[in-house]
């Protein structure tokens, strides 16, 4: 990994997220895009940091003990989500409505799809993860993409009523791509058309954990008014805020009985069931012990964005409220928006994600990770000194 050399400081809370970290020989995904030595990897969301000790040590430990069965769901799993979201969010979620999944969100997402069966048309704001669009047309369900406004504050939905018919609207929250977390009243709003609509809100919220401080992540299933909340999915995972994703897992809070009881048969239906050895391991160490390794990180994360945001300027689409992504105008960048991704590689040597993959609103956009140590981020503020920036 390339890297430059920056100040020696002291680790953020015991952990040390200056140093290099070595992945090589680990299989990344992210670092597999880096296909020319020297090049840092930044286009997939996937922390380029040493995850919480609490969830190696659990993972050594039940790797001790040599029995790799079939596991039973623990249900004291589903009060310790419940509880990680009244300490963190100060929401109040019934156990009841969590179901803890051996699956990433992602297929979390078409076992709920698939479930649903839904007819007419799933809405999408873009610029958005480009997972929602791939999942749809992989479960035959129709989708209308819906531009998003771009103001001073960041992101915000679309002007006048959101068109019907339509089955659901499917919405990151934080957003992916420019980290905006959304106001509570726009979650809340949300839901009550979902309600009149006959639509289901599935809110995936897999970065709301990594809101900044001083900020508030609206919990889709609480967020939504109490007679509205049968037409609300959350869905979460502890993969990426304790970037542990290499190891899948995920939850659902669905407040409607039946369709919990529905979307646990479809889980059956394709020899999935409620647990999961590794899962498990991985969600009670995270959920119980890794709150001070988080704090630790959301403080290194806020720092690098101050850095990477005061350098860039008006580059920057919209400054992130939560996680570790960032959103760029390409021509802000002095890069050609039709072909930015190749340009930025070519002059700098950092790979980025295409806007384009995010829909129709994120042409001409690149998407930048920077959770990254900070003797890294050295070297990427570094190269990015070759861009023509004011």
């Amino acid at each position: 990994m390339p890297t430059a050399p920056s100040a020696p400081t002291a680790p953020a809370g015991g952990f040390d997220f200056t140093s290099p970290f070595d992945r090589s020989g680990t299989g990344s995904s992210k670092w597999a895009r880096a296909d020319a030595p020297g090049v840092i990897p930044m286009g997939l969301a996937d922390m380029d940091l040493p995850g919480p000790p609490a969830v190696a040590e659990a993972l050594r430990r039940r790797a001790g003990h040599r029995a790799y069965g079939y596991t039973v769901c623990d249900p004291a799993g589903r009060a310790l989500v419940a509880d990680w979201y009244r300490a963190r969010h100060g929401a109040e979620v019934d156990p009841d409505w969590v179901l803890l999944l051996p699956c990433g969100p992602r297929t979390a997402l078409r076992l709920l799809l698939e479930t649903v069966r839904p007819q007419a048309p799933a809405l999408l704001m873009t610029p958005e993860w480009a997972g929602f669009a791939q999942i749809c047309r992989a479960a035959g369900v129709p989708y209308r993409e819906l531009p998003l406004r771009l103001g001073p504050t960041g992101y915000r939905m679309p002007l006048g009523p959101l068109p019907r018919p339509a089955s659901a609207v499917l919405l990151s929250s934080p957003h992916n791509p420019s980290g905006r977390v959304w106001p509570t009243g726009t979650v809340s709003g949300l839901a009550g058309w979902a309600a009149e609509s006959d639509a289901l809100l599935v809110s995936d919220e897999v970065h709301g954990d990594l809101t900044y401080p001083g900020l508030r992540h609206a919990v889709a299933v609480t967020t939504a008014d109490p007679a509205h909340r049968r037409h609300v999915v959350t869905l979460n995972s502890v993969g990426k805020t304790f970037n542990c994703s290499g190891i899948p897992s995920s939850w659902a809070l669905v407040p409607d009985p039946e369709l919990r009881a529905r979307l646990t048969g479809t889980m059956a239906g394709y020899g999935l069931w409620e647990g999961g050895l590794l899962e498990q391991t991985v969600q009670r160490a995270a959920l119980r012990e890794g709150g001070p390794w988080l704090d630790a990180l959301l403080a290194h994360l806020a720092a690098a964005r101050t850095r990477l945001t005061d350098r860039l300027g008006a580059a920057v689409r919209s400054a992130p409220q939560a996680s570790y992504l960032l959103w760029l105008d390409a021509a802000a960048l002095g890069l050609p928006p039709e072909d930015a991704r190749r340009a930025l590689l070519e002059r700098c040597g950092l790979e980025a994600s295409d806007g384009a993959e995010f829909g129709p609103g994120g042409r001409g956009s690149l998407r930048l990770n920077y959770a990254l140590p900070g003797s890294v981020l050295d070297t990427v503020l570094a190269r990015l000194e070759r861009l023509d920036l004011p």
